[in-house]
């Protein structure tokens, strides 16, 4: 099959390397001027796992203005506050015909991609792999081959020929997806992972393993869960886990999975670019008071990380030229 990656950031490459190595072609489109340029300038993107075995796999990179490719699919991974601006730079390539694959954090996505894809050419999904970009031209793919699980379902709920096949490379890549027909379910059973497991540790600068190991934690991720679950039900929402098969997945991915990565919003944080907070818990907060109903905890925790970026934007202010410099390079 031949793919196209817009984003490719940490989980772009791992997707579009991995499924490279499985035999697709595989083209990457990225904006961030210094990625694009490292990775022309050594001949592909470093590839290391678990920090171990760093070796140069050749990649095909371009701007989305220069992109004049015709694959089956685009896979799409971008922050949630970039995406929009990214498909007005796509949109003079996107054909009638072609699928949108997406394994994106937080929801508000899939309105935006279906400004340019059909309902039933759009095909979304969650992903609990860990992944860094270590700096431009520079990945580290978390855990072993196989590591992680994923979930997808198509957003008319009605899996074609095209889907059976995608599931299909993506399983030959490893990734070991488990096909759906719940949507709404499939989505929000990362933003639930995510509105505990990211926020808190990007809020106490910790792995997840450190956050999993205090006493408290069953305690604080059950909170969160049963809040979310509250909204979600309210929205006539079924959920793919019960409440106590979430809280297990938070302990299970914490403990054993991935006990040393840091969650993708703490590295934001740490390298004082915008949180994805609006998109994961706000978003529970906006949706429960849609159905009369206040998520409290889920509310508090977005305030407080957007106090913690209000912080971190005083001590970047007060960094040299030289240091701010140092952030991208």
């Amino acid at each position: 099959m031949k793919f196209t990656v817009v984003g490719s950031g940490a989980m772009g490459l791992r997707y579009g390397v991995l499924l490279q190595e499985a035999g697709n072609d595989v083209d990457f489109v990225d904006g961030w001027q210094p990625h694009v340029e490292k990775m022309r300038q050594q001949g592909g993107v470093y590839v290391s796992r678990d920090h171990q075995d760093r070796h140069l796999v050749p990649v095909n990179v371009y701007y989305p203005e220069e992109y004049a490719g015709n694959p089956d699919c685009y896979i799409f991974f971008m922050k949630q506050m970039q995406l929009d601006d990214m498909l007005k730079r796509c949109a003079h390539f996107f054909k009638p015909n072609q699928y949108a694959f997406t394994c994106m954090n937080g929801m508000g996505h899939v309105e935006k991609l279906l400004n340019y894809f059909k309902p039933n050419k759009v095909i979304a999904g969650t992903a609990l792999v860990a992944t860094v970009l270590n700096g431009p031209g520079d990945v580290d793919f978390i855990g072993k081959p196989g590591a992680g699980s994923m979930n997808l379902a198509n957003y008319t709920e009605q899996p074609d020929d095209f889907t059976h096949q995608l599931v299909g490379q993506l399983d030959k890549a490893h990734f070991h997806p488990n096909l759906t027909t719940n949507f709404m379910g499939t989505l929000l059973a990362k933003v639930v992972f995510n509105s505990v497991v990211n926020t808190l540790c990007t809020m106490f600068e910790m792995t997840m393993g450190e956050y999993a190991d205090y006493e408290g934690a069953n305690d604080m991720s059950r909170q969160l869960i049963d809040e979310a679950y509250d909204v979600c039900e309210r929205a006539g929402v079924q959920m793919l886990n019960t409440r106590q098969e979430e809280l297990d997945s938070v302990n299970y991915v914490s403990k054993v999975a991935n006990p040393l990565h840091y969650p993708s919003m703490y590295q934001d944080m740490h390298h004082y670019r915008p949180t994805e907070v609006d998109y994961i818990n706000g978003y529970l907060v906006k949706l429960g008071r849609k159905y009369r109903y206040e998520a409290k905890a889920h509310a508090f925790l977005t305030h407080e990380v957007h106090l913690a970026e209000r912080g971190k934007q005083r001590e970047l202010a007060q960094l040299s030229a030289a240091e701010k410099r140092q952030l991208t390079a």
